[in-house]
């Protein structure tokens, strides 16, 4: 967890929550009090040695870290280049939702809340957030769109054995944007003794932050394993899915200095960039405000949010986190767009390859490699931030195996 307070860069939020012209907090005057409390605190209570002691324990010997740095030989013998995966999909819940919980349940202790509420598109956050309530003993409602509770059943069900109520998003799209409008509704209606676990670095100033401190301990994880493994700490290459942009922030944050590492953003196109099915959203939105903050939107003219489509309900979201629109923005990212097809054909190819059925998400990832062209001595590092158990279904229908 980085709580290094005193080095600044451009792509660090600066003290108003904004990288670049992206960030801030747009907020109904009721939720004010509940993120300015958060934003006063949570930079300190983060850098509390009892704190860190305490989150670093639960990391340890409760979700399993470090996560395993894997070269993936016969991956790397296809695509020409040297393969690391980060396995994330190892973690506690099996993926790496569950470390940005860990976090914002100590802090919501911290602040002495009393419930607990989220959202969620594949199941992976809510299972999280189920799964660190039931290990505090907190209430948890967790807000969910009624398509998405249809193909992710099994996280449902995982989430109601917890001990979590899920509730049905049922407007808009019934995905996770609206799952997202459910939960903030929630929040204004209970904004004393509730903390809202946003599950990715989205929403107002201090998530995207505070969610991208908590995640960058897979960077922090890669920079040593790396090391270890080939005598240097910087790939050539760090490849992660974006949906909101959580696990990207995570594999990102170490190196967002560092710009000769190559920064590899695969967002979701769908059926096609032009199908008018897809969640591209750099390559089809434009700035906007959504979910408290300014950064990149898929929108009508008029500013009406376009419904995203993904064949990964973790990816369905119709804007990216202000991190994530800064580094388009100023090309630090390097941005591709993945189809439901081609996501589906990579995570099939990693199943045969390397006996690892990826979560649809990381599998947009995995397509990545295919539109870039690697030199043999090229380090590559690409985050599998989750496993595959709950989109066996997907594979399945999709039936090209």
């Amino acid at each position: 967890m980085n709580t290094d307070t005193n080095t600044q860069s451009i792509f660090q939020v600066d003290e108003k929550g904004y990288y670049g012209e992206f960030g801030g907090a747009f907020i109904p005057e009721m939720l004010y009090p509940n993120v300015e409390e958060l934003r006063e605190n949570y930079l300190r209570i983060m850098s509390e040695p009892s704190f860190k002691a305490e989150f670093d324990k639960l990391l340890k010997d409760y979700v399993g870290r470090p996560s395993p740095l894997y070269f993936a030989e016969r991956l790397s013998e296809r695509y020409g280049a040297k393969i690391y995966l980060k396995r994330e999909d190892l973690n506690h819940t099996g993926a790496h939702k569950i470390n940005n919980t860990i976090g914002q349940i100590l802090m919501a202790k911290k602040l002495g809340k009393k419930k607990i509420i989220a959202e969620t598109g594949a199941g992976q956050h809510g299972v999280a957030t189920a799964t660190v309530c039931a290990l505090t003993g907190l209430d948890c409602v967790v807000y969910m769109g009624e398509i998405d509770m249809k193909r992710q059943k099994p996280n449902v069900e995982r989430m109601r054995i917890l001990g979590a109520e899920v509730v049905p998003a049922t407007s808009g799209s019934k995905t996770l944007k609206d799952a997202t409008n459910e939960a903030m509704r929630h929040w204004l209606a209970h904004p004393d003794d509730t903390h809202y676990i946003i599950g990715s670095v989205v929403g107002p100033h201090p998530y995207p932050d505070m969610v991208a401190r908590f995640q960058s301990v897979i960077s922090e994880e890669i920079k040593f394993q790396l090391k270890e493994h080939t005598g240097n700490e910087n790939p050539d290459y760090v490849i992660a899915c974006v949906g909101g942009g959580s696990n990207a922030a995570g594999a990102f944050y170490h190196y967002l200095d560092t710009p000769k590492v190559k920064l590899v953003v695969a967002e979701a196109a769908g059926k096609g960039l032009k199908s008018g099915e897809s969640a591209a959203t750099t390559a089809l939105g434009k700035p906007g405000v959504l979910h408290g903050s300014k950064t990149i939107v898929m929108q009508t003219e008029d500013g009406q949010v376009v419904e995203p489509y993904s064949v990964s309900a973790g990816l369905d979201y119709p804007g990216i986190g202000p991190l994530h629109a800064h580094l388009y923005d100023s090309g630090r990212g390097h941005f591709v767009y993945v189809t439901d097809e081609e996501a589906l054909d990579a995570g099939i190819l990693l199943s045969k390859t390397e006996g690892i059925i990826p979560a649809v998400e990381s599998s947009h990832a995995l397509a990545a490699l295919d539109k870039i062209d690697f030199k043999p001595e090229d380090i590559v590092v690409l985050n599998l931030s989750g496993r595959g158990d709950k989109d066996l279904e997907t594979y399945i229908r999709y039936g090209k195996y």
